[in-house]
């Protein structure tokens, strides 16, 4: 197809071909792939399975068969890395085969619409005014050292974000926060919907905005974003700024963090981590070693790179066996917190306090608490263990008001359920696909 010089697609194309050129369709991707054998496609040879992945870069041919089972159920875990014997990254080779397949038939179409209204409803009946608008609103742009970027999604678990940002204060990092849909990464658009102009547009606003403050480095707390920005469309654009996650930051000034933590947290925890982007969870286990009276009792990796739609959720029967593992390993009796990592981890993982096993944190909570600060309220456990949508939304009405956002209660009681569960992600909450919301 024709292609702008210089453009998304354009540099994606490009970056397929790389790979394509590359991959020798050997299938040992394949082969090292832990979510074969439970996706029901065990019995495919690997080659023909990467051979269809291959099909659809170079002819856009339609992924069918154990092909699309494979691309469809990558929860990014990224364990066919190293078993490339051409030293490619076959994660990457899916991420663009998906973005490929989207462009021809989105299977979430208005997903950005959808996600960032429900993102908007949920992060308002939690936060003050001020506080919806330090995270939705990017500041005007000065000379930062850092730029701290929350992404979309993190901010529907608002607390764990300004957890972080009391962190950064305590190591006096001079920094703004940049998040909401307004800056998204384009990976909603690129790889669910297959926008690719939009995409670039979307990507490029944003790598403008942070470029606005000149920083030396932009933080992102969402892995999603980092998996986009750092890998996927890495090289489309050079941002001047060093990009990464902001758990690598802390762990970078843990010589001026840990004299800070000075107050006991005495607990005895599971640690919930994640198989990809492993770098990340072994940040917050080191972090978390430096909190005075924390003891780590074991730490437990789940598949992919997050909890979610873009992640673990992806492979549901693999998933399965490890959220069981997890589940049964929280009710031993030396354990009284599971500490979660993401906050699409977070927002699963607190729904199981209510079973009275554990309590669970987020590492941000206890970071805080050993600087003998007080961790922001997590209105969001609170709201998801309260298990009535009426409750939940009588609860959150005046919020809702405070930031502007009038809108019909039955309506809005009838989506909360899908709303706190993202069902946008898995084609739902259409009542969120129109132009306006019913007022009331």
């Amino acid at each position: 197809m024709n292609q702008t010089p210089g453009s998304l697609a354009e540099y994606l194309d490009g970056a397929a071909t790389s790979l394509l050129d590359a991959c020798t369709a050997c299938g040992a991707c394949v082969s090292a792939c832990p979510v074969v054998p439970t996706a029901g496609i065990a019995d495919a040879p690997p080659e023909g399975v990467i051979g269809g992945i291959l099909d659809l870069l170079r002819t856009g041919a339609p992924l069918e068969g154990a092909s699309k089972t494979f691309a469809g159920q990558c929860n990014g875990c990224g364990e066919c890395i190293p078993a490339c014997p051409e030293g490619i990254n076959p994660r990457r080779l899916i991420m663009l085969a998906s973005t490929m397949a989207a462009r021809e038939a989105a299977e979430t179409p208005h997903l950005f619409r959808r996600m960032s209204r429900a993102i908007r409803i949920m992060a308002a009946m939690q936060l003050a005014p001020d506080d919806l608008a330090k995270l939705m609103r990017p500041p005007s742009p000065r000379p930062v050292d850092v730029v701290f970027y929350l992404g979309c999604n993190p901010i529907r678990t608002p607390h764990l974000l300004f957890n972080a940002m009391t962190v950064l204060d305590a190591l006096e990092a001079d920094y703004e926060v940049v998040g909401g849909p307004a800056a998204c990464c384009g990976i909603i658009h690129a790889k669910w919907q297959g926008d690719f102009k939009r995409g670039e547009a979307v990507t490029g606003g944003s790598l403008d905005r942070f470029a606005g403050f000149t920083p030396d480095k932009v933080l992102s707390w969402c892995p999603s974003c980092v998996l986009h920005l750092g890998e996927t469309v890495a090289g489309f654009r050079d941002p001047g700024f060093d990009f990464g996650h902001v758990t690598s930051y802390f762990v970078e000034r843990l010589d001026r963090l840990q004299p800070l933590l000075t107050t006991p947290v005495r607990r005895r925890a599971i640690l919930h981590t994640h198989v990809g982007m492993a770098e990340y969870g072994d940040n917050v286990h080191r972090l978390l070693a430096a909190v005075p009276g924390l003891e780590i009792v074991e730490v437990m990796a789940e598949p992919g790179y997050t909890c979610g739609g873009s992640g673990a959720d992806r492979s549901p029967a693999l998933k399965a066996q490890a959220r069981d593992a997890l589940l049964e390993r929280i009710r031993h009796d030396d354990v009284d917190t599971l500490i979660s990592l993401y906050h699409g981890c977070h927002g699963q993982l607190s729904r199981l306090e209510a079973e009275g096993d554990v309590e669970v944190l987020n590492f941000t909570d206890l970071l805080v608490e050993a600087l003998g600060e007080a961790p922001r309220e997590d209105r969001a456990k609170h709201l998801r263990m309260m298990d009535d949508w009426r409750l939940v939304f009588e609860e959150g009405a005046p919020w809702l008001k405070a930031n502007g956002i009038d809108v019909d209660p039955d309506w809005l009681r009838g989506l909360l359920p899908d709303i706190f569960a993202q069902a946008e992600f898995k084609g739902g909450l259409d009542g969120l696909d129109t132009s306006s919301v019913p007022a009331s």
